[in-house]
């Protein structure tokens, strides 16, 4: 955790209303900051339901493996997340670690190993001590509280600058229900998903096999549209809680995901998500702009998307933003590397308004000054079409500086 916020840190941020059937509670077990929190337990009332997505990376740590082999089973009753160790990469020990923890949660909550989701985030290869935090859960399920939302956001944090957090309320049926999410993610973000840990709950009574379907669907366009440095974590989890709270307000039952009910929800949800990805982006390490990548004209979708990704994860792109310099010529390079389909004298390249290419060279009509303007700027828009199909794509990554090298290059020690 930085001591100096972000420049792109939100002004202010949104009151996260209670979310009846989850409470929080934070500590400070020392794993290893001092004097701040770095343990988040969230409690869950009985039939909460449960759906999540993980990292790709093929190296997951201790606490992947164990929500994988938990969320087959659709119900959760309690969450733990620790910041300062990732617990990956920890072998048989991480796994004990994991087993000690859950056994510890199922009995502070009442519940089964089963229904307990862990999270760990932080360093990769140090062994976590569960001794240092399970004998802490216990107080912390007793004395949980519901609105607890932006310090549960500041427990997770790493080398974040400000804890993340998002809300909604949206109708299901008749009844108002609310989406909450949280973030934590800096660097080491990249899809599929990031450094990234985020928990969204809600109290719509939606079954867990169609939150899944919901959740995977939304991930597409948010967390994993998102890059700040192209390295993928061992450790990122996305959960979805649903307590079902509103069906007592007369909110109906979602047991398909055809329901024609679920569309306000599904769009609800895919903002908080878009949120909380951007929160992520703009806290990147060291950034002090967010870029916007649209790629248009691609062969296809799929093909704009790895080449938006080649746009945003290059270091030369990232470090012409940081320097205000609108250096066309990157994304030349950038778009060439992707192995996409592209026709060289096809491609045009924009900076916010400006048309920098077009058609394979300088545009006639580039101005220096105006785009040298534009680029100073914390919102940066950079986009390509490629001029050959109908495949389009976004994608947000950040400026890459010299503050970044700074983080990276002593955060062990």
């Amino acid at each position: 955790m930085s001591t100096t916020v972000s420049p792109l840190a939100p002004k202010k941020y949104p009151k996260m209303p209670a979310i009846p059937g989850v409470r929080m509670a934070t500590a400070e077990a020392g794993i290893k900051y001092r004097n701040r929190t770095d343990l988040l337990a969230m409690v869950f009332d009985e039939g909460t339901e449960v759906a999540g997505v993980f990292t790709r990376s093929k190296c997951p740590s201790a606490p992947v493996d164990f929500c994988r082999a938990n969320l087959p089973g659709g119900r959760a009753r309690l969450l733990v997340v620790n910041s300062g160790n990732a617990n990956a990469f920890t072998g048989k020990k991480g796994r004990e670690t994991t087993a000690i923890t859950g056994k510890a949660g199922a009995a502070a909550a009442g519940c089964q190993p089963g229904e307990v989701f862990l999270a760990s985030t932080g360093v990769i290869g140090e062994p976590l001590d569960a001794g240092r935090f399970a004998h802490l859960l216990a107080g912390m399920v007793k004395d949980a509280t519901a609105d607890f939302w932006r310090e549960a956001a500041s427990a997770i944090m790493t080398t974040d600058t400000y804890p993340k957090v998002a809300t909604v309320t949206v109708k299901l049926g008749d009844a108002d229900v609310t989406i909450n999410g949280i973030a934590k993610g800096a660097g080491m973000i990249a899809p599929e998903m990031a450094t990234m840990l985020s928990f969204v709950a809600t109290d719509a009574p939606i079954a867990a096999r169609v939150l899944q379907a919901l959740l995977s669907g939304a991930v597409g366009k948010t967390f994993n549209a998102i890059t700040v440095d192209s390295d993928t974590s061992t450790s990122d989890t996305l959960l979805i809680f649903a307590t079902g709270a509103a069906e007592k307000r007369g909110a109906p039952r979602i047991e398909t995901r055809k329901d024609p009910r679920l569309a306000a929800f599904k769009r609800g949800l895919g903002k908080v998500l878009k949120s909380l990805a951007l929160q992520v982006v703009r806290d990147g390490e060291g950034a002090r702009k967010q870029v916007e990548v649209a790629v248009t004209g691609a062969k296809s979708a799929r093909s704009a998307r790895r080449i938006a990704m080649s746009i945003a994860n290059s270091p030369l792109v990232k470090t012409a933003v940081a320097g205000e310099d609108a250096n066309w010529g990157r994304v030349v390079m950038a778009v060439g590397k992707s192995g996409e389909p592209a026709d060289r004298d096809r491609l045009s390249i924009w900076f916010g308004d400006n048309r920098l290419a077009f058609e394979g060279e300088r545009d006639p009509g580039y101005s220096e000054e105006a785009t040298s303007a534009y680029m100073r700027r914390q919102d940066i828009r950079i986009r390509a079409d490629i001029g050959i199909g109908r495949g389009k794509a976004t994608v947000w990554t950040c400026d890459l500086t010299k503050e970044y090298v700074a983080i990276n290059g002593d955060y062990r020690s």
